[in-house]
């Protein structure tokens, strides 16, 4: 997979990038846009990357933290329990020009941290957060891009269909709660779009394997549940011979888990990223 080279990630769990909300707007029902300012935009670097990530720090309720918080200085002198709430998300986009980033966030309700947080969000409220990481970006030598995943895929599916070079053919396969959740994506190339409804019965990837293949040299961008991206991998690489360093595929998530379960489970070998 041809990518960018990036730069040296901070020190991990250092002191981060404070920005403050800027706007937010409700997408779509599931989907929340927080637009997110202030000088610590300038300091994030744009690493190149389509799928980059951040990991956004929350405060846990009731416990008080030294400001300007600095996890890195939380996890060296206070106790693991009152450790700020680390979650992983996709920057939608980053305008060092404007001041912005852009960050989506999926939403059910009251149901878990960082969805009730954009959903409350309020111009200035603060966000600290720390990366940016990555490792995908659309090849330029390819001839077809396939580009799979879920809601919480879609930001980065998203940007990665404003890279592709013009009139590239792309595949997208999006697996959403149902035609509410659908949104129209910009592409300079020739784009096809399949939503799968969850609220219909309807498979990832079922709904992968019979979907034509497009000809030709493909790369391919699959991230969602642990359990499709395992049922993938074996197609992709075997049954279509994708060649290996043209596949990014990642389970980062698995149902029933939150961030810090998962992340426990992966590293028991049990989560999925080839």
């Amino acid at each position: 997979m041809a990518s960018p080279t990036a730069p040296a990630a901070p020190r991990r769990g250092g002191p981060g990038h404070r920005l403050t909300v800027l706007r937010s707007e409700r997408l779509t029902p599931h989907l929340v846009r927080v637009v997110l300012g202030g000088p610590g935009v300038a300091g994030i670097p744009d690493n190149g990357y389509t799928d980059r990530y951040v990991k956004l720090a929350f405060r846990r309720p009731g416990v008080t933290y030294p400001e300007p918080l600095d996890v890195g200085a939380v996890r060296e002198t206070m106790p693991r329990s009152d450790w700020p709430i680390m979650r992983t998300y996709t920057i939608r986009s980053l305008d060092h020009a404007a001041g912005e980033m852009v960050i989506d966030f999926v939403v059910h309700g009251d149901e878990g941290v960082a969805g009730p947080w954009a959903l409350a969000a309020q111009p200035g409220d603060e966000l600290v957060l720390q990366g940016p990481g990555g490792a995908f970006a659309p090849a330029a030598d390819v001839d077809a891009h396939v580009l799979i995943g879920d809601l919480a895929a879609l930001p980065a599916i998203a940007a990665a269909c404003e890279r592709v070079t013009p009139g590239t053919p792309v595949h997208a396969v999006i697996e959403v709660d149902g035609p509410d959740d659908e949104m129209t994506l910009e592409c300079p190339g020739a784009l096809s779009v399949r939503w799968v409804h969850r609220q219909a019965g309807e498979e990832l990837v079922e709904v992968v394997r019979a979907a034509s293949w497009p000809e030709g040299r493909v790369q391919v961008f699959a991230h969602g549940e642990t359990s499709a991206m395992k049922a993938l991998r074996g197609y992709l690489r075997e049954e279509r011979g994708v060649e290996r360093e043209l596949v990014s595929i990642s389970g980062y998530w698995r149902r029933g888990l939150d961030e810090e379960a998962f992340q426990a489970d992966k590293r028991a070998g049990n989560g999925v990223a080839v």
